[in-house]
């Protein structure tokens, strides 16, 4: 209960009864929910919260980099409660220069999902990025 809570006050937001039983259910859930979703199961418990309430307290917590947001099409959203910010580095194949970028698996996950049906169980984490940088493909055009 009180992760919940200082979760919220770490991120300078009043912790409300909606905001604090949409988290905990984004949490405890361990898997993309839809607004609709969270809608249903807070009524299910006898949490009185309006489907509005719901839509702007995940964009509230997107906004505050809590949870990530996913395109499952038509128009609907589906979120998940980011639990670290795993990273992978980028690598230029000419210059070697490296950047960090967030990790691509929960959204390669959830476009799988979408577009088969399927829930993925397993993915190797040990993903290699290698491009060429942006200064270096302006090098090679002017050649």
């Amino acid at each position: 209960m009180e992760k919940y809570k200082s979760i919220m006050k770490n991120n300078n937001m009043k912790c409300t009864r909606a905001r604090f039983s949409i988290l905990k259910l984004l949490i405890e859930e361990e898997k993309s929910l839809s607004a609709d979703y969270i809608y249903e199961t807070c009524k299910m418990h006898g949490i009185n919260v309006d489907l509005s309430t719901v839509y702007r307290t995940l964009e509230l917590f997107y906004e505050k980099d809590l949870v990530q947001k996913f395109d499952i099409g038509k128009g609907k959203y589906e979120y998940t409660f980011k639990e670290d910010n795993h990273k992978h580095i980028l690598k230029c194949e000419l210059c070697h220069k490296q950047v960090e970028i967030d990790c691509p698996i929960p959204q390669i996950k959830e476009m799988v999902k979408g577009k088969t049906g399927f829930a993925m169980v397993e993915l190797e984490d040990d993903i290699k990025f290698k491009g060429i940088c942006e200064e270096c493909i302006g090098k090679n055009k002017k050649k």
